[in-house]
């Protein structure tokens, strides 16, 4: 069981798009739950649309970019299109990074 609160994340279909809302401080583990909980939603959904809630997001450490920047390949070989909306240049730079080749954009 993850440590984090449960009202950190959160992620579900919203029309067509799979909104992925993560608040707080993003450890490890709370990435790869959120990458799992969109990943069986595009698998039960066929929904290739995503959406990164960051706004509430506190900026994180570099090990947390490059975990999701491992998990982020999936995404790439699934042709999926990706928002992530982040309240500041800081996050946006880490978004950019955490999401390197992937079909996404920053807002």
């Amino acid at each position: 069981m993850l440590n984090e609160s449960p009202d950190q994340l959160w992620v579900e279909l919203v029309g067509g798009i799979i909104l992925a809302r993560i608040r707080g401080v993003a450890t490890a583990d709370l990435i790869q739950e959120c990458h799992q909980r969109i990943v069986m939603l595009q698998r039960d959904t066929g929904c290739k649309q995503v959406m990164y809630d960051a706004l509430e997001l506190e900026r994180p450490p570099i090990e947390i970019v490059l975990t999701q920047q491992g998990l982020t390949d999936a995404l790439k070989q699934a042709d999926v299109k990706v928002a992530i909306v982040v309240p500041n240049t800081g996050i946006a730079y880490l978004a950019r990074l955490a999401f390197g080749e992937a079909n996404h954009r920053v807002f």
